[in-house]
């Protein structure tokens, strides 16, 4: 069955602002669920830990007596010797997690780079980056992954200079090539902690822990009601705790606001089915299709039909087609691949494990990648399961 979830670091602001606010107390329902295994506290999100403000004090002090304040920053940020952060997208981390295990996705680092400029008094602005959007798989979830980075803002950057820097730093993941000229729209630091706490919210109920999950999402609603990503994944929590009638109104609720919101549509299509209600199912998912003829993964879903058919040659033509709207998604690559192998064309199926291994999300991806690409080029056209 298909969830559509929304990884908090993605999001779609609620498109119409005259539309009638939905008070979030009337879709919370606390007492449907036991307390949390953990606190779920925006101060935490920006918590500076003593191993951080160490760093600071030796490492990036030395790098801000040498270069600036921001550019000591920067540079503290990006030196491999010091501080670089491995991309990894398995779990989102606070500014002190991130900083323990020096790695995190997007998010994690723009908490982390924000935490930091913070301490030392360096005003930030959060941005959303505006590029494609893509999406992602994990078991029965699909999410949308969206990007965002921060800038440093110009500043006195020592004393005595007597003038103020106003040239922006961004700090990305991304390389400054691949963000230049890219639109984007400052968000507000709530939004970014809603964003936070709905990553976590979505890991939680891929992890099975549905109790947390709504306590995360619950928090994200609070922090940014307008952030209707949030919602979305409230409304998934309630179905998978089987409150069918909650997850309905926090659903329909986000259609209100944006009627073209096709996460919330799918979700509520999935809601009427489980309530029995054919008919309502079937107008949405008539509605959805007006909207979204080919939705995010449909040819990937042929293409794993087709392979687990022993059709590799549709199957490759549906995994290209997937490529095509996607073409550095990890997993439509590794099938791809595999598709190739079946047809005993190796050359091709070299060449794209090696761009799955390129753009493996977690350290596990790329592990998993790397001995799929060593096999292909010990043992040829054999066909490899994952």
């Amino acid at each position: 069955m298909k969830v559509f979830a929304i990884l908090a670091f993605v999001f779609a602001l609620a498109g119409c602002a005259s539309a009638p606010m939905q008070p979030p107390d009337a879709i919370l329902h606390d007492a449907l669920f036991t307390s949390p295994s953990q606190p779920v506290r925006a101060a935490d999100v920006f918590a500076v830990s003593d191993e951080m403000k160490a760093f600071l004090a030796s490492d990036i002090a030395r790098l801000v007596r040498a270069k600036g304040t921001r550019r000591g920053l920067f540079e503290a940020l990006h030196d491999k010797a010091g501080l670089s952060l491995e991309y990894d997208s398995a779990a989102t981390r606070n500014a002190a997690e991130a900083f323990a295990a020096r790695k995190g996705n997007c998010l994690s680092l723009v908490i982390m780079t924000a935490a930091f400029a913070k301490e030392m008094g360096l005003p930030v602005n959060f941005q959303n980056v505006f590029a494609d959007e893509t999406w992602s798989r994990s078991g029965s979830f699909y999410l949308s992954i969206g990007h965002v980075n921060v800038t440093i803002r110009g500043t006195r950057t020592e004393p005595g200079y007597g003038h103020y820097d106003r040239d922006e730093m961004i700090i990305d993941f991304l390389p400054p090539a691949d963000v230049r000229g890219l639109r984007y729209w400052v968000i507000d630091e709530s939004t970014i902690i809603a964003m936070y706490m709905n990553n976590r919210a979505v890991e939680a109920l891929m992890a099975g822990d549905v109790n947390d999950a709504y306590w995360w999402a619950r928090g994200a609603v609070l922090q940014d009601p307008r952030f209707l990503s949030a919602q979305n994944t409230l409304g998934v929590v309630y179905r998978a705790h089987g409150n069918l009638p909650e997850a309905q109104r926090a659903l329909e609720d986000v259609l209100a606001r944006e009627p073209g919101n096709t996460s919330a549509l799918a979700n509520l299509v999935t809601v009427a089915e489980q309530r029995g209600d054919r008919t309502a199912a079937r107008q949405m998912r008539e509605r959805l299709a007006r909207i979204e003829p080919t939705p995010p993964f449909a040819y990937f879903e042929r293409g794993l039909a087709a392979m687990k058919a022993g059709d590799y040659r549709r199957a490759r033509d549906m995994f290209a087609h997937e490529v095509e709207r996607a073409a550095y998604y990890h997993e439509f690559r590794f099938w791809l691949a595999l598709a190739y192998v079946g047809l005993g064309d190796t050359e091709q199926a070299r060449a794209n494990m090696a761009v799955a291994l390129e753009n493996g999300p977690t350290k596990g991806d790329r592990e998993l990648y790397a001995a799929k690409l060593e096999r292909l080029r010990e043992e040829g056209p054999r066909v490899i399961r994952r």
